[in-house]
């Protein structure tokens, strides 16, 4: 299952209002160009933060969940939570996952759900859309760059990646193996759905999408920021280092002392990338 990047991005169901955009969390079902409806929430910037690190009025960050993850999971609020700190937020649950419709395509398809979210964002005004993607949401962000450019309206103006592969079909780790066989077993996919709330569709990608080290060098001039846990389970250090020598200097790499995605990213690790994400292309 593979994507036409054409752009074309269907708009929410509930339009920002200017009485209310910037003080009360909205949260609506957006529509991507394919069909799907995508479980979506805004959140305005924090009134209650440190007065030294004031929140960019005009920075909203789109959040991109790892797989089995959900706009309402704790360690997605907690993110939600630390950022808009520095911004607003829109958070949204990828196709298959939660409340949204769809089965996940594990990264495909997925690149859909964030150009709508995306294009979401930029209906609230504000004049720089940063994409923060975990895992799964760190390919989706990568591809997501490199395929929406400013014509289609769902561009980001900035990306952190945090935790994500360079390539596809990676079964190098025990998490990795147990994960292929969740999403290519029928037996796997029924505990996908019933233990983990994650629909996933059961055929085989045609063709298979750009791969996120290929993503990268067509990302240029948009800032990247690409963070890896030294004690991350699922993929080794040789992931993040492959991105980041395809992305040459136009990236930055932090290798943090963590493990994997949303769950071990820490509050000031997470206030770094905001303050990163505040300065770049700034």
């Amino acid at each position: 299952m593979s994507i036409d990047p054409a752009g074309r991005v269907v708009r929410s169901t509930a339009r920002p209002h200017s009485e209310t955009r910037r003080h009360t969390p909205i949260r609506t079902f957006l529509h991507t160009d394919d069909g799907v409806t995508i479980d979506s929430v805004y959140d305005p910037p924090s009134f209650v933060y440190d007065s030294s690190r004031p929140p960019s009025r005009d920075l909203v960050f789109v959040v991109a969940h790892g797989f089995t993850g959900d706009v309402d999971r704790p360690h997605v609020r907690r993110v939600v939570e630390a950022l808009t700190r520095y911004g607003a937020a829109v958070t949204f649950s990828f196709r298959g996952h939660g409340a949204s419709g769809g089965r996940s395509t594990v990264g495909d398809r997925e690149v859909l759900d964030l150009a709508a979210a995306v294009a979401w964002a930029r209906e609230f005004g504000h004049a720089r859309v940063v994409t923060v993607g975990f895992s799964m949401g760190g390919s989706v962000v990568l591809r997501h760059a490199a395929l929406y450019g400013p014509e289609t309206g769902a561009h980001a103006d900035t990306v952190v990646s945090v935790s994500a592969p360079a390539r596809w079909y990676y079964r190098g780790t025990a998490p990795m193996r147990r994960l292929h066989w969740l999403v290519t077993r029928p037996a796997g996919r029924l505990v996908g759905r019933y233990g983990f709330r994650t629909r996933i569709h059961h055929r085989e990608w045609d063709p298979v999408p750009l791969s996120p080290v290929e993503a990268v060098p067509r990302i240029a001039p948009t800032p990247l920021l690409i963070v890896h846990g030294d004690r991350d389970g699922y993929f080794p250090l040789d992931h993040p280092r492959m991105l980041a020598a395809a992305a040459g200097d136009h990236a930055d790499l932090w290798i943090e002392p963590m493990g994997h995605a949303e769950h071990a990213v820490g509050d000031e690790l997470l206030g770094r990338i905001g303050d990163w994400a505040v300065t770049a292309g700034g």
